[in-house]
């Protein structure tokens, strides 16, 4: 989207949608925007009923419902750690985003929305700031580092075992081998030995049987 016209600031796409992009440098100190739109009564109950994720508690009566398109404003994501943040001024119930760091042409302008909208918006569907999703980046590398780990030790050990086992099974051939030698073998003239044992030979006729 074109560069708002004489301001340092353009609308763009953002990884939540919608963003506001610094189109200059912006130095440190700097009040870039104001937050504005109609002002809230609460003690009015048709306007504390409105509800919308644009509105801006000024204080305990009056928020600004920067829900109009021409507050451009509220064009700007939240983010953990930001590059601006909000100053408020309850008194002349004013809101304006002023730049607490040194920010270059090209980079997304965020500040810290706070506890109670990220709690009721942001967190139950996740945060998507650069810091959370740097964070969710090395918990996802940390945890593929861990299973790559885990498998490696458990080639390694048993890489170990087949290696245990191939180093055993030659011992047991040779154990095997020596037990076959020390067992004494059958002979094949037992049997007549057996049957000198048992009685006499005679010849009878020119043949031998045993009396």
């Amino acid at each position: 989207m074109p560069a708002i016209p004489n301001k340092p600031y353009r609308i763009g796409r953002s990884r939540t949608g919608l963003g506001l992009f610094a189109t200059k440098p912006i130095k440190k100190g700097t009040r870039i925007i104001r937050y504005f739109g109609p002002l809230l009564d609460s003690k009015k109950e048709d306007q504390d009923a409105i509800e919308n994720k644009y509105l801006f508690e000024l204080t305990n009566r009056w928020t600004i419902d920067g829900s109009i398109r021409e507050n451009v404003a509220r064009y700007i994501n939240h983010a953990c750690k930001p590059n601006a943040e909000s100053d408020v001024r309850p008194r002349k119930r004013k809101v304006y985003i002023r730049a607490i760091k040194n920010i270059e042409p090209g980079e997304e302008i965020n500040y810290d929305y706070g506890t109670d909208y990220f709690k009721a918006y942001l967190k139950p569907i996740g945060c998507k700031c650069d810091s959370c999703e740097k964070k969710r980046k090395k918990k996802r590398a940390e945890a593929r580092a861990e299973r790559a780990r885990l498998k490696a030790k458990e080639e390694k050990k048993q890489e170990k075992k087949a290696q245990r086992r191939a180093e055993t099974l030659p011992k047991e051939k040779v154990k095997a081998k020596a037990q076959d030698r020390s067992k004494p073998k059958a002979r094949g003239k037992a049997g007549s030995k057996a049957k000198q044992a048992n009685g006499k030979t005679r010849r009878l006729n020119g043949h031998r049987f045993v009396a």
